[in-house]
Order: structure tokens, then C-alpha cells, then sequence
């Protein structure tokens, strides 16, 4: 299926979509490499047009082509990392929600349920209301709940709790990914001097 009609579906009739995908081959690096990598790259795009060109030019100075591709490198690397860990620490927890541990589900799982943010992040390309994309991220807990049945086999009353984990394990790492690598990444493009005064992106 194509990279707009699996989001399109995902977002307008999850239920329906989730069956499909449980009848998918859950190859971890095809739904990788086939979802997650376009949906990064036109994140990180739109992070760079909006924070490099269209904000960056006015509130970054002589800083603001290296500031949008910060911003680029940092949702390409922390995005595909944290996809990979979660879905691994997923694929593990699984047995102990009544679930089968299988990290292609737990890939598909994470890919798709994170469909929501990832359509938020366009949003990035007019940094001054980026933060409404992150807003997206709440429908994405839903799909989340929503995709575990069908991708992990998790039984109706495990499912909650497997989904408040699962949840918290994905921010934990995403945070802390967050974390260590802005600070690398700063030091690499030079631009610790920014710090105090912009916010970081998300």
C-alpha cells in the first residue's frame, strides 16, 4: 500500500485499517524504510524550510541555514532511532501483557500509530505554529490502542495497560534521544551559543 493512502486510512478509518495491516508481512525494515523514512524525511524538510528560510532568516541571522539543517539531521536520527528502541523494548514487554513478541508487529505497531505525529510534523514548515503538530501526537495514542489487538494479538483487557507502557516507554526514549543529541549535534554545528536564547524544535 502507498506511503497517503496507509496514512489517509490510518488517520479516517484506523479499525479497518489495522485489520489490514495484521495480514501484512511484518518485515521490521521494509515498514521502516518504506514508511517511517519517507514520513522523517518530509519532517525534517519541512523543519528545515520553516526553521532554515521562513523563521530561521529572521531570528537566527548568519545562523539560520545551519540552524534548519540542525533541525533536519536532529527529527532524521532522533525519528529513526527511537522507532527501532521502541518497537524493540515493545516486541519484549510483550509476553507480559498476554501478547506474541514479534519485532516486525511491534514495528508496524509504533510506524503506523505514530502516523498522526507524523503528519503534525509538516506543520514544522511555520515554526510559530509548529507546536500545534505536536497536539497530533494525542490521536496517536489512540491508533496505538487501537493497532495492539490486531499487531501483538494483546487480549481486550491487557490492552490498556499494554498501551500506557508502551506510551511512556516511546516518550522516555524519545526524550532522552532528545536530549543527548542536541547537545552533540549543537557542538557539531556550532551553535551552542543559540541556546539560551531560541527554543529547541521538536
Amino acid at each position: 500500500m502507498g506511503l497517503i493512502d496507509r496514512a489517509k486510512n490510518m488517520l479516517m478509518t484506523p479499525k479497518t485499517e489495522w485489520a489490514v495491516v495484521a495480514t501484512e508481512d511484518p518485515d521490521p525494515m521494509k515498514v521502516f524504510m518504506g514508511y517511517v523514512v519517507p514520513w522523517i524525511v518530509i519532517d525534517a524538510l519541512c523543519a528545515f524550510i520553516g526553521h532554515g528560510l521562513i523563521w530561521g532568516s529572521g531570528h537566527y541571522g548568519a545562523y539560520a541555514m545551519t540552524w534548519g539543517i540542525y533541525t533536519a539531521v536532529l527529527i532524521l536520527v532522533t525519528g529513526g532511532i527511537s522507532v527501532w528502541v521502541t518497537a524493540l523494548i515493545i516486541s519484549a514487554l510483550a509476553p507480559s501483557f498476554g501478547s506474541e513478541k514479534s519485532t516486525g508487529r511491534a514495528m508496524q505497531t509504533v510506524a503506523y500509530a505514530s502516523t498522526a505525529s507524523y503528519v503534525g510534523g509538516i506543520l514544522a514548515i511555520l515554526p510559530f505554529i509548529g507546536w500545534i503538530g505536536g497536539l497530533f501526537g494525542l490521536y496517536g495514542i489512540y491508533l496505538f490502542y487501537l493497532g495492539l489487538p490486531h499487531t501483538m494479538k494483546t487480549p481486550g483487557d491487557k490492552t490498556v495497560m499494554y498501551m500506557v507502557v508502551s506510551a511512556v516507554c516511546l516518550i522516555v526514549v524519545y526524550m532522552v534521544l532528545m536530549t543527548v543529541l542536541t547537545g552533540v549535534f549543537m557542538g557539531i554545528f556550532g551553535l551552542g551559543a543559540l541556546t539560551g536564547a531560541h527554543t529547541l524544535p521538536m
